[in-house]
């Protein structure tokens, strides 16, 4: 399962792979000024310059369209605009991104026509609510991946790369959340978007009341090897073995995700092929 994020791309329209230097230590990345996407070195440098005007628009976006305070982390050049980064204030805490065009010819920033992609920003709100519901179940969580990190001596992608080039709703250095199925969380996003001020332990019962199955949420756990080794066939048998046995980790369907310790530093992902999985269609379950 991979991040949800824009197409990541090389100002040709071709995935940058080819150069050795293209990879780097996963504690290295942080999704900034390497991250890129297609054909958007003009526009990014056009936002980047107009930064104080980009953030100001997104930021009355966010609060007229989904009444939540952001903060934004990073903007990014594409074809036909900027994909800008930004983190909720507060609770519920999620990740995400919108899209702001611009006009290339004029130097123009085009600040009431931004968009989203369609039920970007509602999943991760609806992640985000999960996360503030179940705060006690996902510290438990936590706990466990920490332990088992400091065991085999394991580590996750930095927080200034989720913040810089995440967008993926709720997550953390070891894991993120999204949403498989948007059918049973119609009303809870109308629930926030009437009221965002509901308190957690209401958000609980929400939850529990809405007879939400647990494969309608993906909580997928993506860690690496420290050093530069392959991955640790023992390691991904223990996540794998705790997730199973775990009953008190929030309900959803985990895939499990143990890479080497190198990522592209152009998108954050790893590409090598020895990568240890579990995932789709045999998932871990968790009800």
């Amino acid at each position: 399962m991979s991040e949800v994020s824009p197409s990541n791309q090389n100002d040709n329209g071709e995935k940058d792979t080819n150069s050795n230097d293209v990879y780097v230590p996963v504690q290295e990345y942080t999704g900034g000024e390497e991250y890129t996407l297609a054909n958007g070195k003009e526009t990014g440098r056009i936002a980047n310059e107009k930064r104080e005007e980009v953030e100001k628009a997104i930021q009355s976006f966010f609060k007229e369209d989904y009444k939540t305070d952001v903060k934004v982390h990073n903007i990014v050049g594409n074809v036909d605009g900027a994909t800008v980064f930004v983190e909720s204030i507060g609770e519920p805490h999620f990740y995400t991104y919108a899209i702001i065009p611009i006009d290339r010819k004029q130097e123009i920033i085009m600040t009431d026509s931004i968009w989203t992609q369609e039920m970007v920003v509602e999943d991760a709100i609806i992640t985000g609510l999960y996360g503030l519901a179940y705060k006690s179940e996902f510290n438990k969580l936590d706990k466990i991946l920490e332990e088992i990190s400091i065991q085999f001596n394991l580590t996750g992608k930095t927080i200034e790369a989720i913040k810089n080039s995440g967008g993926a709703g709720f997550s953390t250095n070891f894991y993120f959340v999204q949403v498989a199925d948007n059918d049973p969380f119609k009303s809870i996003i109308d629930k926030y978007l009437q009221n965002p001020n509901i308190k957690p332990e209401q958000w609980n019962t929400i939850f529990s009341n809405s007879n939400i199955k647990p494969e309608a949420l993906l909580i997928s756990i993506k860690m690496y090897m420290s050093n530069n080794d392959e991955p640790n066939k023992k390691a991904f048998e223990k996540l794998v073995s705790v997730v199973e046995k775990s009953d008190d980790i929030p309900s959803g369907a985990y895939s499990i995700i143990l890479n080497n310790n190198e990522v592209n530093k152009t998108n954050g992902i790893s590409e090598s092929n020895n990568s240890l999985e579990q995932s789709y269609p045999q998932d871990i379950i968790k009800d």
